[in-house]
């Protein structure tokens, strides 16, 4: 038997005409005053609740409010904005309106922000004050004050079209080491539904609490755009919740679903949890869930953990859930209505058991129509009728699949996927750097960092301006954790760097890496 899950129920097509911020609110007529929307702030004095009816309503407002300022559907909104309500408001906002917008994190630099911005090309920038903003960009910027008054507009209708025209953008780190904007249709949400029972186990009764930041794509799907879709309420914790204070809010929030990155998990079971009585299961995503991790959070709290698996280019298509637990080591199973294979190097399906790189067909409704302006990155991910996820796995008998790690030399810090490209070019520009190699460090059983090795020009230099340096090129996720001075770095004869030979260096530190 081959590796390949092939659907026994396709999901249907999008329907036409479709939009997805009107498919996201479509129960907020039913709902009303039910709440769709609460953030919690640390003690409750300061708790934000949006019902449905006033969710619907002031993204109907904002969409007023962005095509008054002369754009036209199919122009792109960069939204530079921090974790607040904001960020849904502008991203549904410019959805309803027929446009594109491109959810970015708050922690780039302005020298980050400027490069992607030149890829995009907005038309509008949706800014918090205090936020890096593009500087080569001379388009109009929108602070969050005129936001809000956006929302009290006249609600503008949805704009309907082909569920297969862009709706928003979202960058991933290309392994070329340059950002790449990953480009989503309208249908993207319609596919959606089949985490619901294959993953979440969700219902219009559930309060779903994600710790994550609104800007995150992992937040946006799972903690905001899926419990509004069946008309349960999303709990965010407020900016600046800690750790700690998370299990408290869980508490106090009746949550029946918490969703985290595993890095999360881990620092909150630091701390003693109560009791969560209401708590269900917790869902995780973003990077591999350790073992430890799971069964300490699973012994503190006696409710489980399901894992999925996916990617910007198509979110989530593998995962645990309530009525089928992914057994003991593995990831999941196919989600119902996904096409998945284990592939050999030829692209063809290898027999169950090997291990190769996991692939998802093209016909995949929750896949990306492509990268932006990238055409040949775009066919380069493809083999054949196969979208190549650049993980390498295995699959069992019974249709369960096994990570084996990636397929690459990306790297993964807390949850976002981080190209050693990129933070290597900004750590050879310090003057005492003469060349530098980053991998993914794991540290303990349950955690890992990025770890770079460099070459100094001189002596070695002091971790705490390295630090600086990272942090003054970098977003906090992508700088190093750890500097390591070393004489040289592993290249092949064309003078490649060998990450693979630097990390079997660092994992086994007797090998030669020159």
């Amino acid at each position: 038997m081959i590796s390949e899950i092939r659907p026994l129920n396709p999901l249907p097509p999008a329907p036409v005409p479709f939009n997805m911020a009107h498919y996201v609110l479509r129960h907020a007529a039913k709902l009303g005053d039910k709440p769709a929307l609460e953030i919690l702030s640390a003690d409750g004095a300061e708790d934000t609740q949006w019902s449905y009816a006033q969710l619907e309503r002031a993204v109907q407002g904002v969409a007023t409010g962005l095509l008054d300022q002369g754009l036209s559907p199919g122009d792109r909104v960069l939204l530079r904005l921090g974790n607040n309500v904001d960020f849904p408001l502008g991203f549904l906002g410019a959805i309803a309106a027929g446009l594109v917008p491109i959810p970015s994190s708050s922690q780039l630099t302005e020298a980050e922000i400027t490069k992607m911005a030149d890829l995009v090309t907005p038309s509008l920038i949706l800014a918090d004050p205090g936020i890096a903003l593009p500087t080569t960009c001379a388009c109009p910027v929108i602070d969050t004050k005129t936001l809000h008054s956006f929302a009290e507009l006249p609600p503008a209708s949805f704009h309907q079209g082909e569920p297969e025209r862009p709706a928003y953008i979202i960058f991933t780190s290309g392994t070329s080491g340059q950002p790449r904007a990953v480009e989503h249709a309208h249908r993207a949400i319609w596919a959606r539904q089949m985490m619901w029972d294959d993953w979440y186990g969700i219902s219009q009764n559930d309060l779903i609490m994600h710790a994550g930041a609104f800007n995150w794509t992992y937040t946006l799907g799972t903690g905001l755009m899926d419990p509004w879709s069946v008309g349960a309420t999303a709990l965010i914790p407020a900016a600046g919740s800690k750790p700690e204070q998370l299990a408290v809010l869980l508490k106090r929030s009746q949550a029946s679903i918490f969703a985290a990155a595993p890095g999360i998990y881990r620092q909150m079971l630091k701390h003693n949890l109560p009791a969560l009585p209401r708590l269900r299961h917790g869902l995780s995503a973003g990077e591999k869930l350790p073992d430890v991790t799971r069964a300490h959070w699973e012994d503190q709290t006696g409710t489980p953990v399901h894992e999925a698996f996916g990617m910007s280019e198509c979110s989530t298509f593998v995962s645990g859930a309530p009525a089928r637990p992914a057994p003991n080591g593995a990831l999941g199973f196919a989600q119902s209505g996904r096409h998945l294979a284990i592939l050999s190097e030829d692209g063809t399906p290898l027999p169950l058991g090997q291990a190769g790189i996991l692939a998802i067909h093209k016909s995949d409704p929750g896949l990306m129509l492509g990268y932006l302006n990238a055409p040949d990155a775009t066919q380069d991910k493809f083999r054949g009728d196969w979208f190549l996820t650049g993980d390498s796995a295995s699959m069992s008998e019974d249709g369960a699949i096994f990570y084996e790690g990636r397929s690459d030399d990306i790297m993964n810090a807390g949850g976002f996927r981080v190209s050693p490209i990129e933070v290597e070019a900004a750590m050879v520009k310090h003057p005492g750097v003469q060349d530098a190699g980053c991998i993914e460090v794991s540290v303990k059983a349950d955690a890992s960092v990025i770890g770079c090795y460099y070459i100094p020009t001189a002596d070695p230099i002091d971790e705490s301006e390295l630090t600086r340096h990272a942090h003054a090129l970098l977003a906090h996720y992508k700088c190093p954790r750890l500097f390591t001075p070393v004489d040289s770095l592993p290249r092949s004869t064309n003078n490649k760097l060998s990450r693979a030979i630097l990390r079997l260096s660092v994992e086994e530190p007797s090998k030669d890496i020159s």
